[in-house]
């Protein structure tokens, strides 16, 4: 089975009623994968969002409520989605661990998002004080989860990927060592507004987008330690370099990469050295063309697997005319629908996100163990906080603190 197994399904479906919080991209498809749900009966009650109208117009073309308050939400549902942007994770997690919900909250977990000035620039404070106000912020959200009967479920789609999990199965199964694991995210810009600015999201590519495959190499070490040792393998240190390609006076606009951003990073590259020895790079960017680029790959010392997750040649379509797909979706941002494409039959599928919200809810119904934990979402902010220190001094190796 390429999936997590699960050898004894109950047998009755229980029912966990759940809430959404956010209205935007992400909210959009948790909810969609939550209708893919077949081991559990999910049933959304309704959404909360800061923005009433957008909660009223999303709640209205699915047939939920839109709740005035978050605490109004959380009196109806035993399990929230936090599907808003990361500047909100911790005090949403935070509120609902209190109130003993079950927290699935969307990626990177916290941050650090400014202090509050107007002129706040993301590029120009010390980057030592973003580590450290990080790993309180983690903190918190750990000694709010340890309190609570609830439980938060790190929402990394990669970690629930088919080929991730195909991986997973072959180290378990062949107790392979993994020496190096090399992957990229990248694609030529967000589409988020509020991504442009720091005090939004924490930082640029390197967390936006070198979360996914930073934390897929973060969890795969940690199945192989388990597996081998008894016990998870965990980052040691990391050496970083992070560029700001677009805002560059010699960058040429040719009008087909985002370039709009405020004080963020457009490319990063990070080198992590994990306690057994052994070694991950990871690159992420947003100057890359021709779509989304999600691969990871593997190589250890009985096997090498290369995980490509988009694109990947499942389907292949030769498009003649742009006007002939005018209305089909091919594939995220690429760009133009002419010529060849890979086609991607279910996107979602391919990147594990329906996967995740059924393993999600085998957890919070069933108490089924889970793959993609608060641990592993502290270790992952960890790095990357710590990789942005080391960008600011040239690339040095800096210890990355991990989290038991």
């Amino acid at each position: 089975m390429t999936q997590i197994e699960h050898a004894t399904p109950s047998p009755e479906k229980k029912t966990v009623r759940a809430g959404i919080v956010g209205s935007g991209f992400s909210a959009t498809f948790h909810f969609h994968s939550i209708q893919k749900v077949y081991g559990t009966d999910v049933k959304v009650v309704g959404v909360y969002s800061r923005n009433q109208t957008a909660a009223e117009q999303f709640a209205a073309a699915r047939g939920i409520r839109a709740f005035p308050s978050l605490e109004a939400l959380l009196d109806e549902v035993e399990a929230v989605h936090i599907c808003t942007p990361p500047v909100t994770h911790e005090p949403f997690s935070i509120a609902a661990l209190k109130r003993d919900k079950f927290v699935i909250c969307e990626k990177p977990l916290t941050g650090y998002f400014g202090d509050g000035s107007p002129d706040f620039h993301g590029d120009r404070f010390p980057k030592q004080v973003a580590l450290d106000a990080a790993l309180a912020s983690v903190e918190r959200i750990l000694e709010a989860e340890a309190a609570s009967r609830g439980r938060l479920l790190y929402a990394e789609n990669w970690v629930y990927a088919p080929s991730i999990q195909k991986e997973r199965e072959i180290l378990e199964k062949t107790k392979g060592q993994i020496l190096w694991i090399h992957g990229e995210e990248a694609h030529s810009g967000s589409h988020s507004e509020e991504y442009a600015f720091w005090k939004f999201c924490g930082g640029g590519v390197l967390i936006g987008k070198g979360c996914h495959p930073l934390t897929a190499a973060l969890y795969l070490k940690r199945v192989e330690g388990r597996t081998r040792l008894g016990r998870p393998i965990r980052p040691k240190t990391v050496s970083a370099r992070t560029h700001a390609i677009t805002r560059l006076p010699t960058f040429v606009d040719m009008g087909h990469i985002r370039c709009d951003y405020y004080d963020i990073d457009d490319f990063s590259m990070i080198h992590v050295e994990f306690d057994d020895g052994m070694i991950a790079t990871v690159f992420a960017s947003d100057i890359v063309l021709g779509g989304v680029h999600n691969w990871l790959e593997v190589c250890a010392n009985n096997h090498r697997t290369i995980c490509n997750i988009n694109p990947n040649t499942a389907m292949l379509t030769y498009n003649p005319r742009e006007e002939y797909f005018k209305d089909i979706y091919v594939v995220e941002k690429i760009g133009t629908k002419q010529g060849w494409a890979f086609t991607s039959p279910d996107e979602d599928w391919m990147t594990g996100y329906p996967q995740e919200i059924e393993a999600f809810y085998r957890t919070i119904a069933y108490g089924e163990p889970l793959e993609s934990d608060s641990r592993l979402a502290a270790d992952a902010i960890s790095t990357i906080y710590s990789a942005y220190v080391s960008a600011e001094q040239g690339g040095k190796a800096v210890p990355v603190r991990t989290f038991d």
